[in-house]
């Protein structure tokens, strides 16, 4: 990350492509979170429920605690190790400050608020199925987001690159405007 912070990244071809990359396979896992969950689930309240209490129609069994605190304990720690990289390779585009403070709250919250939103349907009231459809949508359009802008301000930097420092600061200009 000194490769941001010193603003070498904008001469670093390898390491701008090496962070697309990244990128990509990010695309990947989010959109097969999004293919479980549609497989599990769907935006049907209904169907959360079902899913975590549930259903003697057709004999699938309630989620256990053991179960959840299992993919609660994974989810934690991957989550919060793929926000705090996309929420630190945020900070080094050009968007205004407040996007990045109001997109990286949103992905930290709606990311636990995703994890809470499962134990709240199975041990507090099923009416929580509509939060966690809310926390799910949330999270992935926080995500979404942000691999957007990060992929667009590395692309516009590398178009920079070849093109020259006039070019730049219009697609500086063009990135800031985006965040206002």
């Amino acid at each position: 990350m000194r490769f941001f912070v010193t603003g070498e990244q904008k001469r670093q071809t390898l390491l701008n492509t090496i962070v697309l990359m990244f990128l990509g396979y990010i695309v990947l896992l989010w959109i097969s979170n999004a293919m479980m969950f549609f497989h599990k689930m769907g935006l049907n309240p209904d169907a959360v429920v079902e899913y975590y209490l549930g259903s003697e129609e057709k004999f699938t069994q309630p989620k256990s605690y053991q179960s959840l605190l299992e993919v609660t304990h994974f989810h934690l720690f991957a989550m919060g190790m793929l926000a705090v990289t996309l929420t630190h390779l945020l900070l080094f585009t050009p968007l205004a400050m407040n996007l990045k403070v109001w997109l990286t709250g949103l992905t930290f919250s709606s990311a636990v608020a995703d994890e809470i939103a499962g134990w709240l349907v199975r041990f507090v009231h099923p009416g929580f199925a509509w939060f966690k459809v809310g926390a799910f949508l949330t999270l992935e359009f926080s995500l979404g987001a942000m691999l957007i802008l990060v992929s667009a301000s590395l692309v516009w930097q590398r178009r920079a690159q070849r093109t020259g420092p006039e070019t730049s600061s219009a697609a500086v200009a063009a990135a800031e405007g985006m965040g206002k």
